[in-house]
């Protein structure tokens, strides 16, 4: 099971969330993007900010990381993205194998 990831990323707007969606979907780097707006509070440059974003949970496997770092940064507007890998230790096999089936 440690071979499958969750990449999370949150970006502006939706027109960006799709695009990078597309990116990594198209080019078989993920199987799935799940996007839904969140409300993101945070420090950046010593404001605190509070603003609509949209996050990407992006369903993919631990070799890829790399690769989808690489698309996130090149189409991302942040200067600072957040681009967080978390492991999935259990899951539904038959979807775990689906999500192996749709990558290179």
């Amino acid at each position: 099971m440690k071979k499958y990831i969750q990449v999370f990323t949150t970006v502006g707007s939706i027109k960006e969330a799709e695009k990078i969606a597309n990116v990594l979907v198209k080019n078989k780097l993920s199987a799935c993007v799940q996007i839904f707006p969140v409300n993101s509070f945070y420090k950046w440059k010593g404001k605190t900010e509070n603003k609509k974003e949209w996050m990407m949970i992006i369903k993919t496997e631990k070799r890829l990381y790399k690769k989808i770092e690489k698309a996130i940064k090149e189409n991302h507007s942040y200067e600072l993205p957040e681009i967080i890998f978390i492991p999935i230790e259990k899951g539904n096999t038959d979807y775990l194998k689906w999500v192996s089936k749709q990558l290179i």
